[in-house]
């Protein structure tokens, strides 16, 4: 993963002059829209993720008035790289099934969930409990796996890339890495997350709420939850209290993954829209 984003962080100044202005307000208007998502935080809640996925949206709404323009046409036609345009449209929509099937997953399980929480019965619950971590971790190696396939996927500009070209592949890129850190929020913790010395030492030499405290606030929903269900099944504290622990992260759960299902099946149109405006260029 960590190589992908250095491609994808290169990939993002891969054009050392700006656009000309003079080509047309379209041109301007997606690069405008490629600086403000690259000058964005990382994210890393549900919320800015919506965010994240809206302005990609915007900037797809944009790619589309882009593909529309007889320039654009003269830009692609016979352009060695539109092979790798059309290549990188397809991973994308493959991408996004990963993501909206790893979504869809966690919504069942949740509902579920839910479900045998409201009848309060120990062994219905501690089984359904189990379940969910299972299927979690079979949804963390589907993305785990997707995720290291993205690693081999670099954007860089040939000296023959046209400046549409150029801005096409910046998009693209800036969207492989947003849907990665969609894929990175839902898979939660790392099987086996690193630590410095430091940090390790750090972490020992605080008070034991304190380091608690800094560490539930540094987890996103999905973390949350799976917190919440290890400490029931592994019999750390009172049950009854861990299973309201565990409907106040699933109902928040509940809600963060409806508004990303949302805002990525609209991406997944918007790029379906843009696959398809691509190939009638090179079939006209």
């Amino acid at each position: 993963m960590d190589s992908f984003a250095g491609n994808s962080k290169r990939s993002f100044h891969i054009r050392s002059n700006s656009l000309p202005s003079k080509l047309h307000p379209v041109v301007d208007e997606v690069d405008e829209h490629l600086c403000r998502l690259k000058a964005s935080e990382a994210t890393s809640s549900s919320h800015s993720l919506c965010q994240k996925l809206g302005s990609l949206q915007d900037l797809q709404d944009c790619i589309d008035k882009l593909l529309l323009l007889p320039l654009t046409h003269q830009a692609l036609v016979n352009n060695k790289s539109v092979d790798d345009l059309l290549e990188g449209s397809l991973k994308l929509l493959d991408l996004c099934v990963v993501a909206k099937d790893a979504l869809s997953q966690m919504k069942e399980l949740t509902h579920e969930l839910k479900c045998v929480l409201r009848r309060r019965r120990g062994d219905d619950i501690a089984r359904k409990v189990q379940k969910y971590l299972n299927s979690r971790k079979t949804i963390k190696k589907t993305i785990h796996k997707a995720l290291k396939g993205m690693e081999k996927t670099s954007f860089q500009k040939s000296d023959e890339s046209s400046e549409i070209v150029s801005l096409l592949k910046e998009a693209e890129a800036i969207t492989y890495s947003s849907i990665e850190s969609l894929l990175s929020f839902m898979a939660g913790q790392k099987f086996a997350s690193k630590m410095s010395r430091w940090s390790l030492v750090s972490k020992l030499m605080q008070p034991k709420r304190v380091a608690c405290k800094e560490e539930d606030e540094n987890r996103n929903e999905v973390e949350r939850m799976d917190v919440a269900l290890s400490l029931i099944t592994s019999h750390k504290s009172d049950f009854f209290v861990q299973v309201e622990d565990v409907q106040t992260s699933l109902k928040k759960l509940e809600s963060s993954i409806h508004d990303l299902e949302e805002d990525l099946e609209s991406l997944y149109r918007h790029l379906i829209k843009n696959r398809v405006s691509f190939l009638n260029i090179l079939t006209c």
